[in-house]
């Protein structure tokens, strides 16, 4: 189990690096859960429904497992319809997350969902879909601790960085700045050798890693690399 105090243990003057398990190999899950302890700051795993987004993605009893076998923090990000978000929140708090993050999106119900999230002693989190103005997150500044932006379509691998991910992010500083809390700022999609530094210089505090961590050769140069940015 990580400690209590994760949240205000994560790292302020070097990127915080999210591995998404998405792109884990799935079948060696455990091995590849022992390879990234000691590199990985977070766990990051997809919740996806096929309706809010595009695929299918990750389940409690998982996360469950997963909370056995590690002791990192484990953050979810559940992509899914009004209908089921509330009900998903509370099964992935039992299962064991650590961070739980839900979309400005399902505004219906994102009140609900976030003060079930903070009942049940987990750290709460608003994402923002690439085509979601930045000013969604505002009603939400004062009760979240990570803002994440996605810098590609939703539910979809292996896409390009859209080219207003910069200015989204230097947006998005500007409103947790303005919020005076302690808010984590993370970019996650078109994540790439060539994309992590301009996200950096943005202002991203961490990025969601898949192929960059899971498919390097040397993870110990891997981060090296992306600490010294």
């Amino acid at each position: 189990m990580p400690s209590p105090n994760w949240l205000a243990e994560l790292p302020r003057n070097r990127l915080i690096a999210e591995y998404s398990m998405w792109s884990a190999d799935l079948i060696r899950l455990a091995e590849d859960l022992a390879r990234i302890e000691g590199h990985a700051d977070v766990l990051h795993v997809d919740v996806a429904d096929g309706h809010f987004a595009p695929a299918l993605l990750f389940f409690p009893d998982l996360v469950a497992r997963m909370r056995s076998a590690s002791t990192l923090p484990i953050h979810v990000h559940l992509m899914v319809a009004d209908a089921v978000l509330v009900e998903q929140a509370a099964q992935f708090a039992d299962a064991g997350a650590d961070l739980i993050s839900i979309h400005a999106e399902n505004a219906a119900v994102a009140d609900e969902a976030l003060a079930l999230i903070r009942s049940r002693n987990v750290a709460a989190g608003i994402v923002l879909r690439v085509e979601t103005e930045v000013a969604a997150c505002r009603p939400y500044l004062d009760r979240v601790d990570f803002l994440t932006l996605l810098g590609t379509a939703i539910g979809v691998k292996g896409q390009g960085l859209d080219a207003t991910a910069g200015d989204r992010l230097r947006q998005a500083a500007s409103l947790i700045a303005a919020s005076g809390r302690r808010i984590v700022l993370a970019a996650d999609g078109g994540i790439r050798e060539n994309t992590v530094p301009l996200l950096r210089a943005a202002g991203a505090e961490t990025v969601v890693m898949g192929s960059l961590a899971f498919g390097a050769d040397d993870l110990t140069a891997r981060m090296r690399w992306l600490h010294a940015l």
